[in-house]
């Protein structure tokens, strides 16, 4: 796949560096950045010629030929640059949260429908050794019926200078831009949809975030499993891994699971508990796969788009993850249950 980046702000920068070298199915073969500074350095740390760098994506996709585009630029501009590209031919992935809003996202996920092109959203979270495996023995039934889910997530990130850290300006930091991770995983591992839910978000007065950075909520899903979910940026405690401390009980027993210690080294610090009817712990055994995370995901979307199975996270499965979060936000604001309104 040749593939044209746009995006290359911290994150951008981080798919440079640690992602794209490892997918050798894929090719990128321009970036696009507005920022005309930020793009100078970058063609002058890449040794890139002149062709391969642009400020828009038309320029771009006027210089280069391609057969995709990876978006990582900031959140607002994920569904015109989608559009774009697939107006253009070209398959799309694009970095998580997918959209600012439902909507919007379905607008991308309609047209890629139309014009048979791939829209994949980069939910790496799900391409770790843990998640998959316990999404596994569920399904085989290890703990029976479900009972409940407990997800913690717990970081410190409230010291940096409150005037120059883009963060702290994040609409809903806690709910929009984290537990959208937390609340994929919770798709893929139950198999189950979120229905309903109700969230209170918090915010001390110390903390550096414009909007609440804390927040507990009750996610009720399908068959009526209920989750308890807890997340912060702003906690003391003993931080947890990024995808968060999980414990799923059933009839039969305990699932716990911690996953995405952090990194880019080989994620051999996942780990998954089961404690039996007994109250024996047996870890379970992992297997870590040749790659992991984003590198997962962008060899799903090249081997999709050269016409190999869908990726796994489509953009019309992500629609329910998204609009998950979207309850999340508007119970938190609005103090009530909310129904979760994923469009068909």
């Amino acid at each position: 796949m040749r593939l044209v980046h746009v995006g290359l702000g911290g994150w951008g920068g981080d798919w440079e560096r640690t992602v794209l070298p490892r997918v050798p199915e894929v090719e990128r073969v321009a970036v696009v950045e507005p920022d005309r500074a930020r793009l100078a350095a970058f063609r002058r740390a890449h040794g890139l010629p002149d062709d391969a760098c642009a400020t828009s994506l038309e320029q771009a996709l006027q210089q280069v030929r391609a057969d995709g585009v990876l978006v990582t630029a900031p959140v607002g501009a994920h569904v015109p640059l989608a559009l774009e590209a697939l107006e253009a031919g070209l398959h799309v992935l694009v970095e998580k949260p997918f959209a600012p809003a439902v909507e919007e996202a379905l607008t991308a996920v309609s047209r890629a429908e139309q014009l048979g092109l791939v829209l994949q959203v980069s939910q790496n979270y799900r391409s770790y050794p843990a998640p998959r495996a316990a999404r596994d023995l569920l399904r085989r039934g290890a703990l029976g019926e479900l009972s409940g889910v407990s997800v913690d997530f717990r970081k410190w990130a409230n010291d940096e200078p409150a005037q120059t850290h883009p963060h702290y300006r994040f609409p809903q930091p806690l709910l929009v831009d984290m537990a959208v991770h937390h609340v994929d995983l919770l798709r893929f591992v139950t198999g189950r949809e979120v229905e309903r839910v109700r969230a209170v978000a918090s915010s001390p007065s110390w903390s550096r975030f414009d909007q609440p950075a804390a927040a507990s909520a009750l996610l009720e899903m399908s068959d009526g499993l209920v989750v308890s979910y807890r997340g912060s940026w702003l906690s003391r405690a003993r931080p947890t891994p990024w995808a968060g401390e999980w414990s799923a009980t059933g009839e039969l027993g305990e699932l716990s699971m911690a996953s995405r210690h952090g990194g880019s080294a080989p994620p051999v610090d996942d780990s998954l508990v089961l404690r039996g009817r007994d109250g024996v712990e047996s870890p379970v055994p992992l297997q870590v796969p040749e790659l992991w995370g984003r590198a997962a995901g962008l060899r799903q979307f090249a081997r999709a788009a050269a016409g190999g199975p869908p990726p796994e996270v489509t953009g019309r499965d992500n629609l329910a993850t998204l609009a998950a979060v979207e309850a999340l936000v508007r119970s938190s604001e609005s103090g009530r249950v909310e129904e979760v309104l994923t469009p068909r």
